[in-house]
């Protein structure tokens, strides 16, 4: 990952963040062929995705940070992953590892289908089950891991240069808290402001109600966050990108 030995000083690792979220005038703003069929796919199912200012940024970001190690969690059919892809493949170059995670398998084979597309074999893993799970047993592989007594290689690697969080709104901020602990030092999650609650939420209304605890688990987790990690706001059309970076 570019961007120096972890030795910054606060001021200049904020810098950097904001940096990151700007935009690169260098790049095209159009969206790349593979990626705009996905997202025809995902009209036809009925399946929401980022918006396209997001996505172009997110990838503007990837590309200033040049990160060896990515994580993407919640990649649904892969329309965010072609906008990765093909980032790697304007630039000539990709990371030595690139881990996929969806917890759909119909949705895995699609992504697969993809990475083969890339001829992204050699440095993708795609990793299919529930992320709570996977991340409770990547969490006991590290802790076996301090003492020792590891076996074999854990669902999720530890220290990864960037890690996309989407998912379920609700259950966004616990994901983001959780996934935290797999940043490299210097290294830079980013995710999507959770759902915010609109009106008077009846107590009775289920959904309506873990909407409102979604978000105020956000709130609270970014107030926390903050005291040991930067964090960026980047308001875009279709919502706002986060990015965070350890102090």
């Amino acid at each position: 990952m570019s961007g120096g030995d972890g030795a910054e000083s606060a001021p200049s690792k904020e810098a950097v963040l904001a940096h990151l979220l700007s935009a690169d005038s260098t790049r095209s703003r159009d969206e790349p062929e593979i990626a705009k069929n996905i997202g025809a796919q995902l009209q036809h199912m009925g399946l929401g995705t980022w918006s396209i200012s997001i996505l172009r940024r997110l990838r503007d970001a990837l590309g200033r940070l040049k990160p060896n190690s990515i994580l993407e969690v919640g990649a649904g059919i892969g329309h965010r992953s072609a906008w990765i892809y093909d980032l790697f493949q304007v630039d000539g170059q990709h990371p030595n590892s690139y881990q996929i995670v969806e917890d759909g398998a119909k949705f895995a084979v699609i992504i697969r289908r993809l990475m083969q597309r890339h001829n992204a074999e050699n440095y993708t893993t795609i990793v299919v089950g529930n992320i709570d799970s996977l991340i409770a047993e990547s969490n006991a592989w590290i802790a076996a891991s301090s003492s020792g007594i590891e076996v074999g290689n854990p669902p999720i690697n530890p220290q990864h240069d960037a890690i996309i969080v989407d998912g379920a709104s609700v259950n966004r901020s616990r994901n983001v808290e959780s996934l935290l602990k797999f940043l490299s030092p210097n290294g830079v999650l980013f995710t999507v402001e959770p759902d915010m609650p609109l009106g008077d939420i009846d107590e009775e209304d289920v959904e309506g109600m873990r909407t409102v605890d979604g978000f105020n688990h956000w709130i609270q987790l970014i107030q926390k966050t903050t005291q040991t990690h930067h964090v960026a706001f980047m308001p875009l059309f279709g919502g706002t990108l986060v990015a965070i970076l350890r102090k």
